[in-house]
């Protein structure tokens, strides 16, 4: 769909800098191809060397960075999303040979122009074609000289370019690296012996070697074929191609095509697409499991039915309009094209429910396409207020138009309705002037102040997204990056402290893992200062989480502190807090102050360390300094503290608050209840229980006491966080339909002031906020015969911006099972913060421990219900013949760059992925106890699908060469070595430097040496 055009921001290459990126080019690449033979790294890293050197005397200076932003992507980047089709020779009923396939799809009435119109219809500018797949055939649908596998006389792929250029729309091309399919479903489907005759040589391609040869040949066909094609989408890496300069010669061949890549972000490639991501809060919520930083074009491909396949299976699969609209606007909300994945039957048309969504999308999108289509997402690099949660539950993400000013018009989507009428969401620092409902035209209520837009009144909801336009007069005032200084006590190489100040996206600050950690930033004079806009870089998910067994987490901010100086020596702390994981720029208000210099000291960071890529690993694109605030609308928000019709008593009295709404809040709380602001008018539409929100400030820990129709008053705790700036703790209080008296005051010599309340539903029953519960050890833990003791360990952090209460953390014991110590327990707990307990547990005395499952549970209440969250240590006898096992998940290991993923018929129901190809994909289990050394027996538990290998080494000995060979990759297998160990603990090491190797169930120990597997 036609978009309005926006020049491209140019791009700043210092020689320095494209030398540094090089060099971080060439060792991905490097890492990437570990898997091919030494001589082909070694003329890679010669190559790397000979590029590094080149740059650095200003030979090369443009190329290294230049694939971030190139013209050739800007019709990608006007782009909202594309049509993901797999179909091929495969697709249900499965076709056994080329010509009958072809001859189906003929006679079925196979028509391009179906799939165009589809893709039209869900607003797709592009149609990625997935037939050269290895689950389906590896057909070629188009006439081809290349001989291999299935290719047909038809020209199924020219007739569908021509159809989607005539209409508007691109089509790019999927590729495939991996051969390892070639055989499944019992029909070989790769004939290598037609390849060799054709090369002229012996060429097997079920290798990855002989498959990218093929391969290789096939990207040159096509290129030569098919010029208005618009790029290739490849689903991963094979080292033949990058041996043989594959991308460069299709940047040789076709410069305005499109390169994409599957899941990795390789530097000559221009999208980086991000598969199936699930898992996240809300569902539909895509990017926040995206690891890929803006300006990098990014895309996410998911599939549209919610069961069945990639590729069309035989069913009539339901697509969930909730989750597929939720994905399509928050994706859109942070600039990530939405791949949408459809699954095409034979003749070419889509299933049923398929059809009747893409219907519903055509019209459902109209009414709102001007946010939705041309846009940028809000809150990021490209302006915008911010997205992410809002009040009473509600969800959403903002657009901003494109170009120069695009920020001043904004798009409020709300895709989960709050339990309120009013949507409350941080305004950026913009100056609001008009509100409409984009679907209707109406004009919207709206109040503004204290650095939030509230919108009002709202009543007609869309069940999906509902959408206001934001009209502005622009933002707040920001001090011009050219005039601020910015110092670190720590920066990687190549990624100063300066990066931060530069207004340059394409940079950013590094912390060299660095923590506590502290940036400075100098504004040159004593100046006046309200707040920081901290973009971190959006290179992590916002939650801990697995990508095909990698292992992710946040590496964003967590705790903080502010201090301000006026002259770099005596300091002033100003702020501290906890910082939410969350997507967008995130603002710090400090109040209203006079400072030269900022100093932003990061305390903690989100992420574990189970996930060391991300572990400790601070990013910053930019640091803004603002020194005024929006203006404060003359509609003021329901029950502000200061309201006129309150009536304050003894000492309470209206000050003026920049950062509260309504510009004012009430001091003078403290010392009981004669001083006090009492609403005298506080409505419920039934009588209920309620979730009462109070705004206050605070510099120490304090507490504020609520009173409701005169009933006895409850206390609720208040962190002291910034005496200038609210913060916000909820309770259930009872309300009585109609009008309601609510008293406010504090126990505390001196309380905290007051901002503003605000009456919602409680949140619906089920409701349970985030939090992360971790237990230790993890994985079923194999003990021997007689009494046994385990160590645990608990930790429960809340992850959410709510208030537990009344926490208690303790394992729950088998019968006869003893603990040496009760549960911990802790009065409340905020975002952030945690619990923590270690307790001996050992099995009842006299007899084996057997089989046990030890719940651990954290108990607590919210908003007066009680939630509980656990997770168990599971326990089981040694298996027969082994004197020593241990699950590969085990938090006892060392993972490297593994990581751990599900495997429903392995032992502890997890087995750990992505061994082998490099040093650091290496597994390491250490405190391998026998009793008696000499010679053992090691079993391996593993899964595979081809032939792979393990490199086995113990206690830093030679390594032993295990290969082993299966079908699948999901039937647990067993195979064994001899191996020598001392008595006591050993570290045996499992690894395999330079190719992939199988995944790894388990290992365990017999004594002796075993005489097979």
């Amino acid at each position: 769909m036609p978009t309005p055009r926006i020049p491209l921001r140019p791009i700043r290459i210092p020689a320095a800098r494209a030398a540094g990126a090089a060099r971080t080019a060439c060792a991905a690449r490097t890492a990437r191809t570990a898997r091919t033979a030494r001589a082909t790294r070694s003329r890679w890293r010669a190559l790397c060397a000979a590029v590094v050197l080149a740059l650095a005397i200003g030979l090369l200076a443009t190329p290294a960075q230049a694939e971030v932003q190139h013209p050739r992507q800007e019709w990608l980047r006007q782009s909202t999303a594309g049509l993901f089709l797999h179909w091929g020779m495969f697709t249900h009923p499965q076709h056994r040979d080329c010509a009958t396939w072809e001859r189906d799809v003929t006679e079925g009435g196979w028509s391009a122009d179906t799939w165009v119109d589809e893709a039209r219809k869900l607003g797709a500018s592009y149609i990625v074609l997935a037939t050269f797949h290895s689950r389906l055939g590896y057909a070629r649908p188009w006439p081809s000289k290349v001989p291999g596998s299935c290719a047909t006389e038809r020209d199924l792929l020219g007739e569908l370019v021509a159809a989607a250029k005539a209409k508007g729309v691109r089509v790019v091309l999927y590729m495939t690296d991996d051969p390892q399919w070639h055989n499944a479903s019992g029909t070989e489907t790769l004939d290598s012996a037609a390849y060799s005759k054709y090369k002229g040589q012996q060429v097997d391609l079920t290798t990855r070697r002989g498959f990218g040869m093929y391969s290789y040949d096939l990207f040159l066909e096509v290129m030569d074929k098919y010029p208005d094609l618009s790029g290739f989408w490849i689903d991963n890496d094979n080292e033949y191609w990058e041996e043989n300069g594959l991308y460069e010669k299709i940047r040789e061949r076709r410069p305005d095509w499109l390169l994409s890549n599957n899941n990795e972000d390789t530097p000559i490639m221009d999208t980086v697409s991000n598969e199936q991501k699930t898992g996240m809060t809300p569902a539909y919520d895509y990017p926040s499991a995206v690891t890929v930083p803006m300006p990098r074009l990014t895309e996410a491909d998911y599939k549209l039915p919610t069961t069945g396949d990639w590729w069309y299976d035989g069913g009539d699969h339901e697509v969930d309009a909730r989750l597929s609209t939720g994905r399509y606007i928050t994706n859109a909300g942070s600039s990530i094209k939405s791949l949408m994945a459809e699954t095409p039957m034979v003749n070419g048309k889509l299933p049923p429910q398929q059809e009747e969504f893409n219907d519903f999308m055509g019209k459902w999108v109209e009414p709102i396409r001007e946010s939705v289509y041309g846009v940028e997402g809000g809150g990021y690099m490209y302006g915008g207020m911010q997205p992410g949660f809002w009040n009473d539950g509600a969800h959403g993400v903002v657009t901003v138009g494109r170009g120069e000013n695009g920020d001043r018009t904004q798009y409020v989507h709300v895709v989960t309705r709050p339990r309120t009428d009013m949507v409350r969401l941080g305004d950026n620092g913009y100056t609001v002037r008009r509100v409409t409902d984009a679907r209707t035209g109406e004009a919207m209520r709206f109040s503004q102040s204290g650095g939030h837009l509230s919108i009002l009144g709202i009543e007609d909801w869309d069940p999906y997204d509902t959408v206001f336009k934001v009209e502005t007069d622009g933002r707040r005032p920001l001090y011009p990056q050219s005039g601020v200084g910015a110092t670190a006590t720590s920066a990687r190489t190549g990624h100063p402290a300066a990066d931060l100040a530069d207004g340059d996206f394409e940079t950013y600050w590094d912390s060299d893992g660095e923590l506590p950690v502290s940036v400075t930033l100098d504004l040159g004079a004593r100046k006046h200062a309200t707040s920081l806009a901290v973009n971190q870089r959006e290179w992590s998910p916002t939650h801990a989480r697995s990508s095909f067994g990698r292992p992710e987490d946040s590496a964003r901010i967590k705790d903080y502190r502010v201090y301000a100086s006026g002259d770099g020596k005596r300091w002033t702390q100003v702020r501290s807090g906890t910082l939410p994981s969350a997507r967008g720029v995130r603002t710090i208000d400090v109040g209203d102050r006079a400072a030269r210099y900022l100093k932003l000291e990061v305390r903690s960071l989100w992420g574990g360390p189970q996930a060391p890529e991300f572990y400790n690993q601070l990013r910053i694109d930019e640091i803004q300094v603002a020194y005024g605030r929006s203006k404060t609308t003359r509609t003021a928000l329901p029950l502000e503290a200061e309201a006129r019709r309150n009536r304050p008593s003894g000492a309470a009295h209206s000050v003026a608050c920049g950062a509260c709404s309504g510009a004012r809040r009430v001091d003078g709380l403290g010392g009981g209840p004669r001083n006090s602001v009492t609403y005298r008018d506080v409505r419920a539409p039934e009588s209920g229980d309620y979730r009462l929100q109070l705004d206050h400030t605070a510099s120490a820990d304090s507490s504020l006491s609520v009173s409701v129709n005169g009933a006895a008053p409850v206390e609720v705790p208040v962190a002291g966080d910034s005496p200038g700036v609210p913060a916000s703790t909820a309770v259930s209080v009872p309300l009585k339909a109609g009008a309601n008296t609510v008293k406010v005051f504090s126990t505390a010599r001196r309380g905290p002031g007051l901002d503003r309340i605000a009456v919602a539903p409680l949140p619906p029953a089920p409701y349970t906020p985030k939090t992360t519960l971790t237990v230790r050890p993890h994985g079923l833990q194999w003990v021997g015969p007689g009494q046994r003791s385990l160590t645990i360990t608990a930790t429960l952090r809340l992850d959410d911006d709510e208030q537990l209460d009344d926490v208690s953390l303790a394992p729950r014991l088998p019968a006869g099972w003893t603990a040496d110590g009760g549960p911990v327990t802790a009065r409340s707990l905020r975002l952030g913060q945690t619990v923590r307990g270690t307790w001996t547990v050992t099995s009842p005395p006299g007899q084996d421990a057997g089989s046990a499952d030890i719940p651990v549970t954290a108990d607590y209440a919210l908003l007066g219900r009680q939630k509980s969250v656990s997770d168990q240590v599971r326990v089981r006898p040694l298996p027969a013949g082994r004197i020593w096992a241990r699950e590969a998940e085990d938090s006892a290991n060392r993972f490297g760059s593994t990581g751990i993923t599900g495997c429903g018929p392995c032992s502890g129901a997890e087995k750990v992925r992505n061994i082998g190809g490099s040093e650091q994909a290496a597994m390491v289990f250490p405190d391998v106890v026998v009793p008696d050394g000499g010679e053992h027996t090691l079993y391996l538990d593993y899964t595979v699908n081809g032939t792979r290998s393990f490199q086995v080494s113990v206690n830093g000995g030679p390594a032993a060469k295990v290969t082993v060979t299966d079908t699948g990759n999901t039937t647990p297998r067993t195979t064994s070595l001899p191996v020598t160990l001392k008595p006591g603990a050993n570290t045996i090491r499992i690894s395999n430097d330079t190719e992939s190797a199988p995944d790894l169930d388990r290992i365990s120990v017999s004594q002796g040496v075993s005489g097979g597997s």
